[in-house]
């Protein structure tokens, strides 16, 4: 007998309403405690709330926008505080350099994964109790259990997986785009422009997330950062072994005087030549991954379509 199919209806429903209310009191309760914080301070005489917020009491931006926008960003926030503590250690430092490698270098895109994450996980029970108590869809036996776990682990790795195709994504537009930058920044920079200028029009001239980290790190650099710090915090930010290369390459051409055109030249070629052997790579992987449907999917009906009439007609002669 299912030991699911004991459990009374009431009492599951019970359940996830007290998971339920347990969370909201959470929310609640931080709710309350930021509330009387502002309230303390403003009976304070000169209450500065741009102090306040750079002190990280209040969020200076949390009364802009609409009431379900503060409603919404205070309610991830809240569920993104409660992600962090049943996080494993240094798991949250990883979702924020996956975010900005995604390019998208923001605490509140890190909350908002939580919380994902978290309702992900706190809807768990919902899919059990859904399955198991009320099944509504009368999935019986293994096929239950395969949509069951099958749900369970979307819920579990989908968020992450999410997020990591976005970062791949945005290293593969990278990697198309380096080429043809390169090829452009020698030709800027054969032509008498300085390596800032030849910069500036490169990211005028091919937009993309190439070019926007080229614009960040020429406002590290005008901001008063050097040259070798700016490029290896978008070294670290990309994180793709053909950049490192080209950013190693300029950091020693400054170092020991060497000519900024001919190391662009040697990179541009250097890259050329290496897009071309992921295409051909790519290529020869092709008859490799088109076997797999070929043998499941098409040899079985076409198996079914030659063989199945001369059996029939073997059968029936016999």
């Amino acid at each position: 007998m299912d030991i699911f199919s004991s459990i009374p209806l009431e009492l599951a429903v019970g359940l996830v309403g007290l998971a339920v209310a347990g969370i909201v009191f959470t929310f609640a309760s931080r709710g309350v405690e930021q509330a009387e914080a502002r309230d303390t301070l403003r009976q304070v005489d000169g209450y500065d709330v741009s102090a306040a917020a750079n002190a990280g009491i209040i969020d200076d931006n949390e009364l802009e926008g609409s009431f379900m926008d503060r409603v919404g960003k205070q309610l991830f926030s809240n569920v993104g505080e409660v992600g962090r503590k049943f996080t494993p250690m240094g798991y949250v430092e990883k979702v924020r350099k996956k975010f900005i490698m995604a390019g998208r270098d923001s605490s509140a895109e890190v909350d908002r994964f939580l919380a994902s994450r978290v309702f992900a996980l706190a809807f768990i029970p919902v899919v059990l109790v859904f399955f198991f108590v009320w099944n509504p869809l009368v999935f019986e036996g293994m096929t239950r259990l395969f949509i069951v776990g099958l749900l369970i682990l979307v819920l579990v790795i989908g968020p992450d997986a999410k997020l990591t195709k976005a970062v791949e994504a945005r290293q593969k537009a990278i990697m198309s785009d380096l080429p043809d930058v390169l090829d452009l920044l020698t030709i800027s920079v054969e032509a008498g422009l300085g390596f800032e200028q030849a910069l500036d029009r490169t990211i005028t001239t091919v937009p993309g997330p190439l070019s926007t980290e080229f614009a960040r790190m020429l406002g590290e650099t005008r901001a008063g950062a050097s040259r070798a710090d700016a490029m290896r915090s978008m070294d670290a930010r990309i994180d793709i072994t053909e950049v490192r290369s080209f950013v190693l390459a300029i950091l020693q051409a400054d170092t020991f005087g060497v000519s900024i055109g001919r190391v662009l030249r040697a990179q541009a070629d250097e890259m050329r030549i290496r897009r071309r052997q992921i295409a051909q790579e790519a290529a020869q992987k092709a008859p490799v991954k088109m076997l797999i449907p070929m043998v499941f999917c098409i040899f079985p009906a076409l198996f079914v379509v030659i063989l199945v009439p001369a059996m029939i007609q073997i059968v029936t002669g016999i």
